[in-house]
Protein backbone atom coordinates (compact mmCIF):
# COMPACT_ATOMS: atom_id res chain seq x y z
CA UNK A 1 0.00 0.00 0.00
CA UNK A 2 2.79 2.43 1.32
CA UNK A 3 4.38 1.57 -2.46
CA UNK A 4 1.04 2.40 -4.40
CA UNK A 5 0.66 5.65 -2.33
CA UNK A 6 3.98 6.90 -2.90
CA UNK A 7 3.54 6.31 -7.08
CA UNK A 8 -0.08 7.85 -6.55
CA UNK A 9 1.66 10.82 -4.52
CA UNK A 10 4.26 11.28 -7.47
CA UNK A 11 1.56 11.28 -10.10
CA UNK A 12 -0.59 14.26 -8.33
CA UNK A 13 3.29 16.32 -7.81
CA UNK A 14 3.67 16.14 -11.12
CA UNK A 15 0.44 17.84 -12.03
CA UNK A 16 0.10 20.34 -9.46
CA UNK A 17 3.80 21.50 -10.59
CA UNK A 18 3.19 21.73 -14.22
CA UNK A 19 4.74 24.80 -15.88
CA UNK A 20 4.60 25.63 -19.51
CA UNK A 21 7.95 25.48 -21.17
CA UNK A 22 9.35 28.12 -23.77
CA UNK A 23 12.84 27.72 -23.51
CA UNK A 24 14.28 24.26 -24.43
CA UNK A 25 17.92 22.53 -24.78
CA UNK A 26 19.48 20.67 -27.83
CA UNK A 27 19.47 17.44 -26.20
CA UNK A 28 17.33 15.48 -27.90
CA UNK A 29 13.94 13.34 -27.02
CA UNK A 30 14.56 9.42 -27.18
CA UNK A 31 11.88 7.54 -29.39
CA UNK A 32 11.24 5.61 -25.90
CA UNK A 33 9.70 8.49 -24.44
CA UNK A 34 7.82 9.64 -27.32
CA UNK A 35 6.70 5.95 -27.43
CA UNK A 36 5.51 6.47 -23.77
CA UNK A 37 3.96 9.80 -24.41
CA UNK A 38 1.99 8.70 -27.16
CA UNK A 39 0.61 5.42 -25.67
CA UNK A 40 -0.62 7.84 -22.61
CA UNK A 41 -2.26 10.15 -24.83
CA UNK A 42 -3.80 6.83 -26.45
CA UNK A 43 -4.80 5.20 -22.89
CA UNK A 44 -7.14 8.36 -22.64
CA UNK A 45 -10.81 7.73 -22.09
CA UNK A 46 -13.20 8.84 -25.27
CA UNK A 47 -16.58 9.20 -26.50
CA UNK A 48 -18.37 5.86 -26.99
CA UNK A 49 -14.26 4.23 -27.25
CA UNK A 50 -14.00 6.67 -30.95
CA UNK A 51 -10.89 7.48 -29.75
CA UNK A 52 -11.14 10.62 -31.79
CA UNK A 53 -7.62 11.76 -31.38
CA UNK A 54 -4.57 11.86 -34.49
CA UNK A 55 -1.38 12.91 -33.55
CA UNK A 56 1.28 13.90 -36.15
CA UNK A 57 5.00 14.07 -34.63
CA UNK A 58 7.10 17.26 -36.46
CA UNK A 59 11.01 16.81 -36.40
CA UNK A 60 12.06 18.06 -39.17
CA UNK A 61 13.96 21.88 -38.46
CA UNK A 62 12.38 23.61 -41.49
CA UNK A 63 8.66 22.14 -41.25
CA UNK A 64 8.93 23.06 -37.29
CA UNK A 65 9.93 26.91 -38.78
CA UNK A 66 7.31 26.87 -41.02
CA UNK A 67 4.74 25.86 -38.47
CA UNK A 68 5.98 28.54 -36.11
CA UNK A 69 5.68 30.87 -38.39
CA UNK A 70 1.89 30.03 -39.29
CA UNK A 71 1.61 29.65 -35.06
CA UNK A 72 2.52 33.78 -34.65
CA UNK A 73 6.34 33.40 -35.26
CA UNK A 74 6.54 31.29 -31.21
CA UNK A 75 9.95 30.59 -31.50
CA UNK A 76 9.43 27.60 -28.71
CA UNK A 77 8.49 25.21 -31.99
CA UNK A 78 11.42 25.97 -33.36
CA UNK A 79 13.77 25.10 -30.16
CA UNK A 80 11.78 21.94 -29.35
CA UNK A 81 12.97 18.96 -30.80
CA UNK A 82 9.53 17.90 -31.26
CA UNK A 83 6.24 19.29 -32.11
CA UNK A 84 2.78 17.32 -31.89
CA UNK A 85 -0.03 18.47 -33.75
CA UNK A 86 -3.13 17.26 -31.89
CA UNK A 87 -6.30 17.00 -34.57
CA UNK A 88 -9.87 15.42 -33.76
CA UNK A 89 -9.91 12.92 -36.09
CA UNK A 90 -13.31 11.53 -38.01
CA UNK A 91 -11.84 10.34 -40.96
CA UNK A 92 -11.36 6.79 -39.28
CA UNK A 93 -15.02 6.87 -38.26
CA UNK A 94 -16.32 7.63 -41.63
CA UNK A 95 -13.46 4.72 -43.13
CA UNK A 96 -15.33 2.74 -40.61
CA UNK A 97 -19.19 3.21 -41.73
CA UNK A 98 -17.85 2.40 -45.56
CA UNK A 99 -16.58 -1.12 -44.30
CA UNK A 100 -20.22 -1.46 -42.47
CA UNK A 101 -21.97 -0.27 -45.49
CA UNK A 102 -23.03 2.73 -43.59
CA UNK A 103 -23.48 6.58 -45.33
CA UNK A 104 -21.17 8.64 -42.27
CA UNK A 105 -23.91 11.73 -41.72
CA UNK A 106 -22.37 12.52 -38.38
CA UNK A 107 -21.02 15.30 -39.18
CA UNK A 108 -24.02 17.12 -39.81
CA UNK A 109 -24.28 17.57 -35.89
CA UNK A 110 -22.65 20.29 -34.16
CA UNK A 111 -22.11 17.85 -31.25
CA UNK A 112 -19.46 16.05 -32.98
CA UNK A 113 -17.23 19.13 -32.39
CA UNK A 114 -17.76 18.88 -28.38
CA UNK A 115 -16.60 15.31 -28.91
CA UNK A 116 -13.67 15.97 -31.08
CA UNK A 117 -12.30 18.50 -29.01
CA UNK A 118 -12.95 16.89 -25.38
CA UNK A 119 -11.02 13.99 -26.73
CA UNK A 120 -8.11 15.95 -27.75
CA UNK A 121 -7.79 17.77 -24.59
CA UNK A 122 -8.29 14.47 -22.49
CA UNK A 123 -5.36 12.98 -24.88
CA UNK A 124 -3.03 16.22 -24.35
CA UNK A 125 -3.64 16.34 -20.75
CA UNK A 126 -2.58 12.41 -20.86
CA UNK A 127 0.38 13.78 -23.21
CA UNK A 128 1.81 16.27 -20.86
CA UNK A 129 1.65 14.63 -17.62
CA UNK A 130 3.26 11.50 -19.38
CA UNK A 131 5.55 13.93 -20.91
CA UNK A 132 6.37 15.92 -17.38
CA UNK A 133 7.05 12.50 -15.64
CA UNK A 134 9.89 11.86 -17.88
CA UNK A 135 11.38 15.21 -17.06
CA UNK A 136 10.74 16.67 -20.07
CA UNK A 137 8.73 20.21 -20.49
CA UNK A 138 5.68 20.92 -22.55
CA UNK A 139 3.72 24.19 -23.56
CA UNK A 140 0.56 23.79 -25.50
CA UNK A 141 0.17 25.76 -28.85
CA UNK A 142 -3.59 26.93 -29.46
CA UNK A 143 -1.88 29.45 -32.23
CA UNK A 144 -2.21 26.56 -34.73
CA UNK A 145 -5.53 27.44 -35.65
CA UNK A 146 -4.43 31.37 -36.63
CA UNK A 147 -3.23 29.12 -39.76
CA UNK A 148 -5.34 25.90 -40.18
CA UNK A 149 -5.76 26.15 -43.48
CA UNK A 150 -2.06 25.80 -44.42
CA UNK A 151 -1.55 23.41 -41.18
CA UNK A 152 -3.89 21.25 -42.84
CA UNK A 153 -2.51 21.47 -46.40
CA UNK A 154 1.35 20.77 -44.25
CA UNK A 155 -0.06 17.48 -42.71
CA UNK A 156 -2.41 16.40 -45.74
CA UNK A 157 -5.19 16.12 -43.66
CA UNK A 158 -8.21 14.46 -45.10
CA UNK A 159 -11.89 15.53 -44.88
CA UNK A 160 -13.48 15.09 -41.28
CA UNK A 161 -10.00 15.33 -39.55
CA UNK A 162 -9.02 19.16 -38.31
CA UNK A 163 -5.87 20.56 -36.50
CA UNK A 164 -6.77 21.80 -32.67
CA UNK A 165 -3.85 22.12 -30.56
CA UNK A 166 -0.33 21.52 -30.95
CA UNK A 167 2.42 20.66 -28.39
CA UNK A 168 6.26 21.45 -27.96
CA UNK A 169 8.26 18.72 -26.11
CA UNK A 170 11.89 18.67 -24.68
CA UNK A 171 14.31 18.97 -22.41
CA UNK A 172 13.93 22.82 -20.24
CA UNK A 173 16.74 25.24 -20.71
CA UNK A 174 15.24 27.10 -17.70
CA UNK A 175 12.12 26.45 -14.94
CA UNK A 176 10.19 29.52 -14.70
CA UNK A 177 7.89 29.98 -11.83
CA UNK A 178 4.72 28.88 -11.23
CA UNK A 179 2.13 30.72 -12.36
CA UNK A 180 -1.00 30.95 -9.72
CA UNK A 181 -4.29 29.22 -10.42
CA UNK A 182 -7.87 31.53 -9.21
CA UNK A 183 -8.89 29.90 -6.23
CA UNK A 184 -10.64 26.93 -5.65
CA UNK A 185 -14.03 28.65 -4.31
CA UNK A 186 -14.11 30.22 -8.15
CA UNK A 187 -13.81 27.10 -10.35
CA UNK A 188 -15.36 24.30 -7.76
CA UNK A 189 -19.33 24.85 -7.35
CA UNK A 190 -21.45 22.49 -5.51
CA UNK A 191 -24.95 21.51 -6.76
CA UNK A 192 -25.47 24.34 -8.81
CA UNK A 193 -23.02 26.87 -10.65
CA UNK A 194 -22.23 30.09 -8.28
CA UNK A 195 -22.38 33.33 -10.19
CA UNK A 196 -21.31 35.68 -7.57
CA UNK A 197 -17.40 35.29 -7.82
CA UNK A 198 -16.15 38.71 -7.55
CA UNK A 199 -14.54 38.67 -4.37
CA UNK A 200 -13.08 35.61 -4.87
CA UNK A 201 -11.51 37.37 -8.56
CA UNK A 202 -10.50 40.66 -6.61
CA UNK A 203 -8.16 38.66 -4.17
CA UNK A 204 -6.63 36.92 -7.02
CA UNK A 205 -5.96 39.80 -8.80
CA UNK A 206 -3.12 41.07 -6.18
CA UNK A 207 -1.72 37.62 -6.31
CA UNK A 208 -1.58 37.64 -9.78
CA UNK A 209 0.33 41.13 -9.90
CA UNK A 210 2.83 39.84 -7.31
CA UNK A 211 3.69 36.31 -9.39
CA UNK A 212 3.80 38.00 -12.56
CA UNK A 213 5.90 40.83 -11.79
CA UNK A 214 9.09 40.81 -14.23
CA UNK A 215 7.26 38.73 -16.94
CA UNK A 216 6.64 39.95 -20.38
CA UNK A 217 3.27 40.50 -19.63
CA UNK A 218 3.03 41.07 -16.10
CA UNK A 219 2.21 43.55 -14.06
CA UNK A 220 -1.11 44.06 -14.52
CA UNK A 221 -4.68 42.39 -12.94
CA UNK A 222 -5.77 38.52 -14.01
CA UNK A 223 -9.24 40.67 -15.19
CA UNK A 224 -7.03 43.57 -16.83
CA UNK A 225 -5.15 40.73 -19.03
CA UNK A 226 -8.15 38.54 -20.02
CA UNK A 227 -10.22 41.63 -20.52
CA UNK A 228 -7.80 43.06 -23.32
CA UNK A 229 -6.80 39.70 -25.02
CA UNK A 230 -11.05 38.92 -25.33
CA UNK A 231 -11.57 42.28 -26.53
CA UNK A 232 -8.52 42.42 -28.82
CA UNK A 233 -9.73 42.50 -32.80
CA UNK A 234 -6.68 40.58 -33.27
CA UNK A 235 -8.52 37.66 -31.63
CA UNK A 236 -12.26 38.24 -31.81
CA UNK A 237 -12.09 39.28 -36.01
CA UNK A 238 -8.57 38.40 -37.47
CA UNK A 239 -6.61 36.32 -35.99
CA UNK A 240 -8.62 32.94 -35.75
CA UNK A 241 -11.23 34.20 -38.90
CA UNK A 242 -10.65 31.19 -40.94
CA UNK A 243 -11.85 28.53 -38.51
CA UNK A 244 -15.39 28.33 -39.67
CA UNK A 245 -13.54 28.12 -43.48
CA UNK A 246 -11.81 25.16 -42.14
CA UNK A 247 -14.39 23.40 -40.09
CA UNK A 248 -16.59 23.66 -43.32
CA UNK A 249 -13.86 22.46 -45.99
CA UNK A 250 -13.35 19.70 -43.63
CA UNK A 251 -17.14 18.88 -43.55
CA UNK A 252 -18.47 20.17 -40.12
CA UNK A 253 -20.59 22.47 -41.51
CA UNK A 254 -22.60 21.32 -44.06
CA UNK A 255 -26.11 22.46 -44.35
CA UNK A 256 -28.99 19.76 -43.70
CA UNK A 257 -30.79 21.67 -46.33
Amino acid sequence: MKKKEQQMNQVIETMLSHRSIRKYSQQPVSNEDLDIIIRSAQAAPSWVNGQHVTIISIKDPDRRKKMSELAGNQKHIIEAPIFLVFCADFHRIKVACEMEGIEFKAAENPDLLLVGTIDVGIALGNAITAAESLGLGTVPIGGIRRSPLEYIELLNLPEYVIPVTGLCIGYPSEIPDLVPRLPKAAVFHEETYKKNIHEEIKTFNQIHIEATKGRQSGGSTWTQRMANFYKDPFYVNDGYKNVGKMLKQQGFAKSKK
